[in-house]
Formats: structure tokens, C-alpha cells, sequence
């Protein structure tokens, strides 16, 4: 039989399935230890097995000790590009480790060690990169939490974490105007009940801040001090098992749910996926525009990439207004990336201000092969409008904080498949997808269920939630025994191929009827004047629930507004049929959204109801849900 990439693709996944410890122990091949593992997995071990028991090895080593010492010391290894700055600055993989084996002895004179664990309340700087690699040096246990988080969520973060030491910097930048962090980290600290012995703060020049007497320090002061003293931290020995970071999930109800991840695993699955998924070589650029707040900032700005010898890109700025809708194809073309990866609501703004594209031909983009998205649904148009201007690969791909990488993705290096738009494509090695109803039976291809992975998790997946092993058994491992709860629903065709439709929360029940509101938002933003959408259920006194879209028009569009929303009640009739009961669309100047890119369709949802609700924390624009109140007034 002729191999075809998705012959290829099968064997791989198949054996990955049947052959799991031979599978990742050869990946693991790629990997630098200092003791090999005692047992690639052992299923005895933690709440579901514990990958690469008893190895022993150092993360920031495979980062960065590995690549000077095999010929990469004068590759650059960190490209930071912010036109908020307008400023440039690259470090090469040798610079990178002298800067970090500085902070790392400076925080080992902080008394930080093997273990204890350091928080990270940064902006996107090269510093941050730095303290997280520093951190896996010595074996503290990092949390970086999103820069201008509100004080009371750093502060559950810092009473969940302990940390002995805060890394800050005085301030944030976003267009137009500058964050202040350190009066958020000083209330934050005021109110928690776990204090930190330092914080170790980063005086950014368009904000000075005050320090605090005997708790704060100055960074460059404190490192041009232990150059002068020559002071350097050598890598620190730790268990495979032992926990890398600490991550903590949105959401701000109760104790939060920090995610951790492990050394071992997260190396051998996030260098196996660099060139296996993103077709990624080693000495090339590539570019995450993701924040390093983020689950997807942690891989693919910091770690991965340098994990394989790549060089990464971390971008403080905005895919529009820094300058303009071409800021992507800018950093692009500048820096010769040849893979981008980023969240389809950066695509969705590029798309609502140049809908024509008219910014992508003035950049060479010679060198770039393909475009990757991930974070939310790329729902089908996007995509579309991708491809058409672009003229390269655009991959859709779905995974979690909780797996720390990709579930269900298109293989680049391995060969790509067909791409099927609204899904991301096939599981990766090591994840058994499959679709379930509530009594935990798999259902037939092409009928919508929730979406679960048979245990064991491959490599790099969540261990267990920090110090809340019970809360995680029961979040994850409980609802469906034996698997792992997504929280997500959609269905698989007879291909294979996974489709999520959107969190289980966003399948609504009309009448009886259990309708996807991804599938609704496919066909609104069809519409060739919509930019953007949000399908959202909400309370009806007949129906239980019924769907409300809520609209972006693209930039110049003349059509009245009344006009477009007739438009896509007709269209979603005209593609689902009477049963989704879809006769409410609302005009919205924008989408209220956190500041990662996901829309806030829950609080949407509460406003919409009338129900009680609270201002997310990670909320872009607050004005943004006084906008959606005002457009619902005579509408619900």
C-alpha cells in the first residue's frame, strides 16, 4: 500500500496507543537526562500513573546548557519585539544563560531553593523568559501570573502558591496607555496571608515605582552587582515527576485550581511537537503571539522552542493599533518567521479592520509556511479569509491548559492532512479522543457528545492540581470513570476527524433539542459583512433556552444594521431549520473579552438574563459589557 501522510499519521497514532511506554521512551531519546527513567510509565503512581518515574533531569539545561554546549551559543535564542517600545532586542542562546544563571544565583542568595515556589507578576519582557528558565534551574516551582491581574486575584494566587519571592516590574504597556503593576502587587501582597520574604521588581522606564523598605529590590541593581561579583547558579538535579510550574486555570470563584506540570513529561512531549506538529526545524524562527500568562506562552515562547533549538519571538503588542492591521505581517516578514502560531480572535479584529487583506502584499513573507490557531473555535470563515489572502496552510488545533499542549491537531512534520474546516483535525500520539453521552457510552460518529481522552494522559498532561489531588480527582476523573473530562462537546466524523462545538455549558437545550451554538456561529459569521460573533443562549420562559447572536460588523460596511440582523435569522433557518429557534441577532460595536482573546459568553449570558454578576478579572475593557447592556435594552 502506497504511504500517504495519513497512513503515516495512523501508524504513528495507533502505535502511540497500543505501544505507549516504546512510543515516548524513544521521543525521549531527544531529551538530556541525568538518570534514565527507572520506568517509562508506572500506573501506580499519582492519580492516574506518573510518566518517566524516577529519571532525573533539569529543564533549563535542555533550554539552554545543551544547546551552547552542541553549537548553538551565537544563535539567537530570543527575538523581543515590541513596538509599544518601538525597540528591538535580541539575546543568542549564550547571552540567554548568562543572564540566567545571574538571576538564578540571585535568588539562591534569597534563599530560594530546590522546591519552594516564586511567582511572576510580569509584562511581556525578555526578564520573564529569563526568571522562568532561572527558576527550572534550581528547581523552584514557578507561577506566572497575567500581567495587571486584579489585586484580589494575585492575591488568592500568592495564599495558594506560598511564594518566597515575587518577581514584578513597575509597570505593564497596553496601546495608549500605561498598567501600573506595582500598586495591583502592593494591594495584592496587603491582602493575602502568605507573604513573600523579597520581591524582586523590574524599574521599566516609562513608570518608575516606589520600592518598599526591606521586602523590594531593584533587578538591575541586583544583577549588575552579581556580574561585578561574578556570581552563577549551576543547574539543580530533579525528579522527572517533580513539578516544573504551577499555572494557574481562569476563574474566580473559591481557591483557584492550579495546574501543575511536571519536568520530565512536559520536555519530552513539547520537543517531540516542535518539527512532529508545527514542522518546525531547529535554528529557524518561530513565533507564538501569545502571552507568557498563558499555558500556550509557557510552551511555545519559552520552553519549547528552546527545548529544540529554535529561535522564538515574544511580541509586546496588538494584532491592530501598534501601529495598524499589518503589525503581524511586519514581526513576520522582519524577522523571517516560518510559523505563526496565535488565537483566531487576533485574526477575527485583523479581518474586521482590513477585510481585504490589503496589508498582508506589502510584507515579504517569503520565508513563512504556516499559520497555526488555537485558544477558542477558528470558526470556518475566519479560516477561509486566512487562507484566500494568506495563500499558505491554515491549521486549527485544540488543547488546554490542563494538557499543556495540543490534543487534536493537523501534523506538519509528519505530513499534513487534508484540512476539514471547523475542526482541528486528528488526536496527536498518545491522546484516545472520544465522544460520549452522560452514561459514559461512546456514541456514533457525526452525533454530538462530550469529548473525553481515555486514561492515561500522554506526557506534559496535568498530574494533579497543586496540593488539591481531591478536587482534581473530582473536576476531571470523576464524571466519566476512566476518562478525562474535557468539558468540551462535539463530535468525531467517520474520518476521524474531532470537532468541538464549544464547552459544554455552550450546548443549549431548546425545547428538548441539543444545539451547538458553535455550529450558529459558523453560519453568522458567514455573512459577508460580519466580522466577528457570539451564539449564546438565554433564558426563555417556553423554550428553557433560546439562541441570541451577537454581531461585528466589518469595518465600512454600509448596510443598515436592522438589515444584517434579518440577514442571519434567515440564514441560521435556512441551515439548521426552525428547530434552533434563532430570531434574535444584536449589532455590537465589539465583543466584551479577557485579554487573551476569549469572549466572555458567560457573563453575556448573566447580563442578558438579568442574573447577578461580577466583573471578570481578566477582562480587556470593562466599558465593553456596558456596550452589551446597552444593546440589550428593548431587545430581551
Amino acid at each position: 500500500m502506497t504511504e500517504t501522510p495519513f497512513t503515516r499519521y495512523a501508524a504513528l497514532h495507533a502505535r502511540s496507543l497500543r505501544d505507549p511506554q516504546g512510543f515516548w521512551g524513544e521521543a525521549a531519546r531527544e531529551i538530556d537526562w541525568i538518570e534514565p527513567a527507572r520506568k517509562i510509565f508506572d500506573p501506580s503512581m499519582g492519580l492516574y500513573g506518573r510518566w518517566f518515574a524516577g529519571a532525573v533531569v533539569n529543564t533549563c539545561y535542555n533550554a539552554l546548557d545543551r544547546q551552547v554546549a552542541g553549537g548553538r551559543a551565537d544563535q539567537v535564542a530570543l527575538i523581543h519585539d515590541s513596538p509599544l517600545t518601538n525597540t528591538v532586542t535580541k539575546f543568542t542562546y549564550a547571552q540567554m544563560l548568562d543572564e540566567v544563571k545571574t538571576l538564578a544565583a540571585i535568588m539562591q542568595d534569597f534563599g530560594v531553593a530546590k522546591g519552594d515556589r516564586v511567582i511572576l507578576y510580569m509584562p511581556m519582557v525578555p526578564e520573564a523568559m529569563i526568571a522562568m528558565l532561572a527558576c527550572a534551574r534550581i528547581g523552584a516551582v514557578h507561577s506566572v501570573v497575567f500581567g495587571g491581574f486584579a489585586s484580589k486575584e494575585l492575591a488568592s494566587r500568592i495564599d495558594d502558591a506560598q511564594p518566597k519571592l515575587i518577581f514584578s516590574a513597575s509597570c505593564g504597556l497596553e496601546p495608549g496607555r500605561i498598567v501600573g503593576y506595582k500598586p495591583l502587587l502592593d494591594e495584592a501582597i496587603r491582602l493575602s496571608q502568605s507573604k513573600p520574604d523579597a520581591c524582586i521588581i523590574l524599574q521599566r522606564p516609562q513608570q518608575i515605582c516606589d520600592l518598599v523598605n526591606g521586602r523590594d529590590h531593584d533587578w538591575s541593581d541586583l544583577r549588575a552587582k552579581a556580574i561585578a561579583a561574578k556570581k552563577s547558579a549551576d543547574c539543580v538535579p530533579v525528579l522527572a515527576t517533580d513539578p516544573l510550574y504551577i499555572l494557574y486555570t481562569s476563574g474566580t470563584t473559591g481557591i483557584p485550581k492550579g495546574v501543575v506540570r511536571d519536568n520530565g513529561g512536559h520536555l519530552v512531549a513539547l520537543k517531540w511537537s516542535m518539527f512532529n506538529l508545527y514542522g518546525v526545524k531547529p535554528g529557524e524562527v518561530w513565533w507564538c503571539g501569545s502571552d507568557i500568562g498563558w499555558v500556550v506562552g509557557h510552551s511555545y515562547i519559552i520552553y519549547a522552542p528552546l527545548f529544540h533549538g529554535a529561535t522564538s519571538i515574544m511580541y509586546e503588542g496588538k494584532p491592530i493599533g501598534t501601529p495598524d492591521a499589518g503589525a503581524f505581517w511586519r514581526v513576520i516578514s522582519q524577522h523571517k518567521a516560518v510559523a505563526f502560531f496565535t488565537a483566531p480572535t487576533a485574526f477575527r479584529a485583523i479581518k474586521k479592520e482590513d477585510p481585504d487583506g490589503s496589508f498582508i502584499p506589502k510584507y515579504d513573507l517569503s520565508k513563512f509556511r504556516t499559520l497555526f490557531l488555537a485558544g477558542e473555535r477558528a470558526d470556518p470563515p475566519t479560516v477561509e479569509w486566512a487562507e484566500k489572502h494568506l495563500g499558505r496552510p491554515v491549521i486549527d488545533h485544540w488543547w488546554q491548559t490542563e494538557t499543556g499542549w495540543c490534543i487534536a491537531g493537523n501534523p506538519v512534520g509528519v505530513g499534513i492532512l487534508p484540512v476539514k474546516h471547523g475542526s482541528p483535525t486528528v488526536p496527536m500520539p498518545g491522546y484516545q479522543v472520544e465522544i460520549v453521552d452522560e452514561a459514559s457510552k461512546p456514541v456514533p460518529a457525526g452525533k454530538m457528545g462530550s469529548i473525553v481522552i481515555k486514561l492515561p494522559l500522554p506526557p506534559a498532561c496535568l498530574p494533579t492540581l497543586w496540593k488539591q489531588d481531591e478536587r482534581c480527582k473530582e473536576a476531571y476523573f470523576t464524571e466519566f470513570p476512566g476518562y478525562y473530562k474535557t468539558s468540551d462537546a462535539g463530535y468525531k466524523d467517520g474520518d476521524g476527524y474531532v470537532f468541538v462545538m464549544g464547552r459544554t455549558d455552550d450546548i443549549i437545550n431548546v425545547a428538548g433539542h441539543r444545539l451547538s451554538t458553535g455550529g450558529m456561529e459558523e453560519i453568522l459569521a458567514s455573512h459577508p459583512d460580519v466580522a466577528e460573533c457570539a451564539v449564546l443562549g438565554i433564558r426563555d420562559s417556553i423554550k428553557g433556552e433560546v439562541p441570541c447572536g451577537f454581531l461585528v460588523l466589518k469595518a465600512g460596511v454600509q448596510k443598515p444594521c436592522a438589515d444584517i440582523e434579518r440577514d442571519v435569522v434567515a440564514l441560521v433557518r435556512d441551515k439548521i431549520g426552525p428547530v434552533a429557534a434563532f430570531k434574535l441577532a444584536i449589532t455590537v460595536g465589539r465583543l466584551p473579552k479577557t485579554r487573551s482573546g476569549k469572549i466572555l459568553r458567560g457573563t453575556i449570558k448573566k447580563i442578558a438574563d438579568g442574573d447577578a454578576w461580577a466583573m471578570p478579572a481578566t477582562i480587556e475593557d470593562p466599558k465593553a459589557l456596558d456596550e452589551i447592556k446597552a444593546a440589550l435594552v428593548g431587545r430581551v
